[in-house]
């Protein structure tokens, strides 16, 4: 039997007839973490869990539903927010049997007695982005209304709520009380803030100085932080003395034009990466990320929101993800507050009294040791295999602004050639590079600048999740097809 698709018009009609179904136990603010997994050095997601048990972490956002991750997370009493791909919108916008098949096999199939804690569905992830020139935009409406319906017959959508993580760059303003979303978006971020308005469900945004700072050479260094400026913004009777609170009284104004000024909002990434430019180092990290937390729990709010902090804040990002795409620029892989094996790179506290970061425990490494460039062979022939080793391995430290960029010439080949070894489990062929290649067993990290070891204790489900989420992509077009 066809299905019809869902006209816009019938969208509005079901948006403003949604309801709760029951009412969740209302969660107090909390520093939480996004847990990202596009990794080279993979943890086992059980050793992931137990650090954020250990750190007291109750809140943890992932960008997809890996069923390695969601199965480590049962029992673990920790509140998640799952993540649906963009590139699922079409087909999930398009039919409530594929909506209905992917919640019952990536969500309830989790959430039972002694199951994962789902709390949030994050229909999408910055699907509104100028650089996506509105490619997933008319997806966006119908995949929600078609999820809270599958949601609905199971008992859930009173339980888990649906948001749509949103870049800053959906509202612009010169002031933040002039804040209004881009014009093309206003007709559909007015669906969308009456669907979470009517599922009591928050506006969830990803807020980034460190990204301001980086683009706008002109921009003020100290406005990016909390510690003062020299350079505040005056807004009438407001001062904003960090660019933080500017962007989020911005997005405030924004929803107060569309009638919402009160609707909570969840900041969804917020962070300051450690490494791969200039101005991302562990001194700035720490800074930018201990500043942030004492200021939200501070509970002393924004100018336009006084004593109302965001509702709750999602850290970018828990680990280090060695494998993600370098093209916004070689820092997208450092903004972890512990390094990819778990290890904190510098004293942060959460907000749970006086304790600092807490390292993962019981990780298990490759042996100590290293490949490096032989120093008795002449390495004037050696950029190509740099060039294998780096399209392989993470090299974004050695770039400019890099914790390495500064170890010379062949520090540079034996940081290249020790990436490619841990990265292939230290396989002795691997360090051999037409003899260019050495094994030391004498740790060649320099300052700042570290040679790591591989860890054995690696996810097994990395490879098979990527060919689990191909499947799905089938699986959810296929439905589609049919029933158009």
């Amino acid at each position: 039997m066809l299905e019809p698709r869902l006209t816009t018009a019938a969208i509005l009609a079901l948006l403003s007839v949604f309801e709760l179904w029951s009412s969740p136990p209302v969660a107090e603010s909390a520093i939480g973490v996004n847990w990202g997994t596009i990794s080279l050095h993979r943890l086992n997601p059980s050793t992931v869990v137990d650090l954020l048990k250990e750190n007291k972490i109750a809140k943890v956002k992932i960008f997809d539903t890996d069923p390695g991750v969601l199965r480590a997370l049962m029992g673990s009493g920790i509140e998640v927010m799952v993540g649906i791909p963009n590139e699922m919108l079409a087909a999930l916008s398009s039919s409530t049997a594929a909506s209905d098949l992917w919640v019952r096999q990536n969500v309830s199939a989790y959430v039972r007695k002694g199951g994962a804690n789902i709390r949030y569905i994050a229909v999408g992830n910055e699907p509104f982005l100028t650089s996506y020139s509105g490619q997933f935009q008319s997806y966006v409406v119908p995949a929600l209304v078609n999820i809270q319906q599958s949601l609905a017959k199971l008992n859930l959508a009173g339980y888990i709520k649906l948001v749509v993580p949103c870049n800053a760059d959906a509202y612009e303003a010169s002031l933040p009380s002039q804040g209004a979303f881009r014009p093309e978006l206003t007709q559909i971020m007015t669906q969308i803030v009456q669907f979470l308005n009517s599922n009591g469900s928050p506006f969830v945004v990803n807020i980034y100085p460190f990204l301001s700072l980086y683009g706008n050479s002109d921009f003020p260094q100290d406005y990016a932080f909390f510690g003062g400026t020299t350079h505040p913004v005056t807004d009438g009777a407001n001062v904003y003395t960090n660019a933080f609170d500017g962007n989020f009284d911005t997005l405030v104004a924004a929803l107060s034009k569309l009638g919402y000024g009160q609707m909570p909002i969840v900041v969804g990434e917020v962070g300051w990466p450690t490494d791969g430019a200039l101005g991302a180092n562990l001194t700035a990290a720490r800074a930018f990320n201990q500043g942030l937390i004492t200021h939200v729990l501070s509970n002393r709010g924004t100018p336009l929101r006084p004593g109302v902090p965001p509702m709750d804040i999602y850290l970018f990002s828990l680990l280090d993800e060695g494998a993600k795409s370098t093209l916004p620029g070689n820092f997208e892989r450092h903004w972890g507050i512990f390094s990819f094996d778990g290890q904190a790179k510098y004293a942060l506290n959460l907000g749970s009294g006086n304790r600092l970061l807490k390292n993962a425990r019981n990780v298990e490494y490759l042996p100590s040791r290293w490949c490096v460039a032989n120093p008795s062979r002449d390495l004037s022939d050696v950029a190509n295999h740099m060039k294998l080793a780096c399209s392989m391995a993470d090299c974004t430290t050695l770039n400019y602004g890099g914790s390495c960029n500064g170890i010379g010439t062949k520090g540079n080949i034996s940081y290249a050639f020790n990436s490619y070894y841990q990265l292939q489990m230290q396989n002795v062929q691997s360090c051999d590079f037409d003899g260019l290649g050495m094994v030391t067993f004498l740790d060649p990290s320099v300052g700042e600048c570290r040679f790591l070891v591989g860890v054995t204790d690696t996810s097994s489900s990395s490879q098979s999740y990527k060919r689990w989420v191909i499947v799905w992509y089938w699986i959810l077009w296929g439905i589609g097809v049919f029933l158009v």
